[in-house]
C-alpha cells in the first residue's frame, strides 16, 4: 500500500507543481543536488574530494513536447562541457522519454546520438536509464543502434522483471548497472514479492561479476553490500570490475566508509527542478528510504510537505471513488 502511494504521489501533477515551487525551501536540497548545473558541479566536486564518483541526471522524464525533449538535450550536452571543463570525476544517466521516446522513436534517436557523440569526443560515458514496462524493449533498441557507433554507453537492467535475466546475458558486452526497479509493474511482466526481487537481484549481480563487462551495483542494503563483498573475495574479482552506488544524501556515511575502503563508488545525483517524481519514486522502491531521510536529512516542515501530499493523493483516490 505504501509504494501504490508513493508512485501514485510521483505521477501527481498538481503535488508536482507545489513540490517544485516550495520543495527546495522544505529541505528538498538534501537529496537533490541544486536546481542548476553551477550547483550540482560544485555538489559534485565535493563528492570527488571524498573519492567517490558521480553520474549526473538532468531530472526530467515523460516529455510529449519537441521543444522541451530539444532543450533537455541542449542542456545534457551542457553537462557534459561542464563536466569536461571543470575536470570532474562524473558521467551521464539519461532517460529516453525526456528525449522524445513518447512523441517519435527516431527524433530521441536523433537526440541520443548527438548527446553520445558530444559525450564521446570528451572521453565521457552515456547510462540509459530504465524506465517502465512500456518503454524497455524501445530503450534497448536505442541503446543498441547507437552501440553500432559509439562504446561510450551502458544502461541498467532491473531486477523485478522475469526477463532481465535473459537481458542481462544479451547485453553483457556493456557496463551495466544493477537495480531492483522503482515503478509500479503488473504481476504478469515483473516479481511483486521483495524476497524474489531481492534473490533476483543478487543472482544478476553476480552473473554480470563473473561474466560481464564492468557492474554498478545500486544498492543501499548493507546485507547486500557485505555479500558482494563475500563474492568478490571469493571469486578474485577485482575491485576495478565493479562499483557501489547510492543516491545522493542517502546513506552518507557508508559511501564515505565503502570509498575510504577502497571499493569504487559512485554516487547517483540528481539535480533540476523536476525532481518530485524521482522523489517519490525512490520511497516507492524501498519504503526503508523514508526512514534513512528522516533521520538524516528531513526538518520538520519536509514531513510535513510529504504529509500533505500523502492526504491530498488519498483524499484525491476517494473523490474518484465516489
Amino acid at each position: 500500500m505504501l509504494k501504490d502511494l508513493f508512485i501514485g504521489m510521483s505521477q501527481n501533477k498538481i503535488l508536482n507543481a507545489l513540490a517544485q515551487k516550495y520543495g527546495f525551501k522544505l529541505g528538498a536540497q538534501s537529496v537533490v543536488a541544486g536546481t542548476n548545473i553551477k550547483e550540482m558541479i560544485e555538489s559534485v566536486k565535493e563528492l570527488n574530494t571524498q573519492g567517490i564518483s558521480a553520474t549526473i541526471d538532468n531530472l526530467g522524464e515523460f516529455v510529449s513536447d519537441k521543444q522541451e525533449a530539444i532543450a533537455a538535450k541542449e542542456q545534457i550536452i551542457e553537462v557534459i562541457e561542464a563536466i569536461h571543463d571543470n575536470h570532474v570525476d562524473a558521467h551521464i544517466s539519461l532517460k529516453a522519454t525526456q528525449l522524445g521516446l513518447d512523441i517519435d522513436y527516431n527524433f530521441c534517436l536523433a537526440n541520443l546520438r548527438e548527446i553520445v557523440a558530444k559525450a564521446n569526443e570528451l572521453n565521457i560515458f552515456i547510462n540509459f536509464d530504465m524506465e517502465d514496462y512500456s518503454h524497455l524493449q524501445p530503450s534497448f533498441d536505442l541503446l543498441d543502434e547507437l552501440s553500432k557507433d559509439y562504446s561510450n554507453i551502458g544502461t541498467v537492467i532491473q531486477s523485478y522483471f522475469y526477463q532481465s535475466e535473459e537481458n542481462i546475458q544479451k547485453h553483457k558486452d556493456y557496463r551495466l548497472r544493477i537495480v531492483k526497479g522503482a515503478y509500479k509493474e503488473p504481476m504478469e511482466v515483473a516479481y511483486q514479492d521483495k524476497k524474489d526481487i531481492d534473490e533476483n537481484f543478487i543472482k544478476l549481480i553476480e552473473s554480470h561479476l563473473l561474466h560481464g563487462k564492468f557492474t554498478s551495483i545500486a544498492t543501499h542494503d548493507h546485507h547486500i553490500i557485505n555479500h558482494v563483498k563475500k563474492f568478490v573475495n571469493e571469486h578474485n574479482i577485482a575491485k576495478d570490475k565493479f562499483e557501489f552506488q547510492m543516491l545522493y544524501g542517502f546513506r552518507k556515511d557508508l559511501q564515505f566508509e565503502l570509498a575510504k575502503e577502497g571499493y569504487n563508488f559512485c554516487t547517483y545525483v540528481p539535480f533540476g527542478t523536476d525532481w518530485y517524481g524521482y522523489f517519490m519514486r525512490r520511497l516507492a522502491e524501498r519504503p526503508q528510504n523514508l526512514n534513512l531521510m528522516v533521520k538524516q536529512v528531513f526538518n520538520k516542515k519536509t514531513n510535513t510537505m510529504i504529509g500533505i501530499g500523502a492526504g491530498a493523493f488519498i483524499l484525491g483516490r476517494l473523490s474518484k471513488k465516489k
